[in-house]
């Protein structure tokens, strides 16, 4: 059954020391990626995105005028193109479209707005390749669910157009950390826990408002985004996020589909080789994209 599967991930991660520091952080979250190879036919190129560092995958019958950029996830201070590749590469065979993972520069050597400015210089790059702005999805999970809806905020505010839909897969938009799930979940939660999270925030804000509105969407004014698919899972202490999220969204006359999938936890995407309920969460967003690009 699905939920022993994930069961059988949420023990292994129990099962292992929580490392201390940034480059053992980084480390591990670029070696749980491991568990989720790309396919042997997936086209990989590195390329420079705005200055950014980015890659391309494009797998065998996809539109490359299609595209999703995808920004992970990490809490801003960690994740990397290698630590997703194996989650971004499978949805971009699901929407049919080709993916620009971007490695975006982290706190806390770098924090905000850089993360921000690197989203939006991308994005600049697919425009000036040609690449339509309805033909675009941007997604990402966690922080980079986060940083989706921040970057689209921003080229709505700054008048650019805007990509065709978006994808959050379980994200963080509330620096303050308001949810009540943050508490009531953090029994059955393996990776996410409030006070690292504080930590998390504090090396990302370096100082800034955790209520404003690029570093906390929560409190962003929604009016007029494109669509939006919000995945989250039953057993993480992001959920009211991303409930939240849906809601404001909805309340602001967004198009919105919200899938709550049982026991998952954070992020399980990436253990999508081990768990069908990943399996099955990235073909319904593939489905979501496809469709509207």
């Amino acid at each position: 059954m699905p939920s022993s599967e994930i069961d059988a991930v949420r023990a292994s991660l129990r099962s292992q020391p929580r490392p201390v520091g940034w480059t053992e952080r980084r480390g591990r979250l670029d070696a749980i990626g491991q568990a989720s190879p790309v396919a042997a036919d997936i086209s990989l190129e590195a390329v420079d995105a705005g200055g950014v560092p980015a890659e391309w995958s494009l797998a065998p019958g996809s539109d490359p005028t299609r595209v999703l950029l995808f920004f992970h996830g990490g809490g801003y201070c960690s994740g990397s193109i290698a630590s997703h590749r194996g989650m971004v590469t499978r949805v971009g065979r699901a929407a049919g479209v080709r993916t620009l993972a971007l490695n975006y520069r982290l706190a806390p050597e770098h924090p905000f707005p850089a993360g921000l400015d690197d989203a939006l210089a991308a994005y600049g790059f697919l425009l000036d390749q040609g690449i339509a702005p309805r033909k675009i999805a941007i997604g990402g999970d966690s922080a980079g669910g986060g940083l989706t809806l921040a970057t689209i905020t921003s080229l709505r505010d700054s008048g650019k157009p805007l990509p065709g839909c978006a994808w959050l897969v379980s994200p963080w938009v509330d620096l303050q950390m308001t949810g009540a799930s943050l508490a009531d979940k953090a029994d059955v939660d393996p990776l996410i826990q409030k006070p690292y999270l504080e930590e998390l925030a504090s090396a990302y804000l370096a100082g800034a408002d955790p209520a404003g509105p690029l570093v906390s969407p929560l409190h962003a004014d929604l009016a007029g985004l494109a669509p939006l698919l919000v995945q989250v899972g039953s057993a993480e202490t992001l959920l009211d996020d991303a409930l939240r999220i849906a809601r404001r969204a909805g309340a602001a006359d967004v198009p919105v589909n919200l899938e709550v999938w049982p026991h998952m936890i954070h992020a399980w995407h990436l253990w999508a080789a081990q768990v069908e309920d990943a399996r099955r969460a990235i073909a319904s967003a593939g489905d979501f994209i496809r469709a509207r690009l």
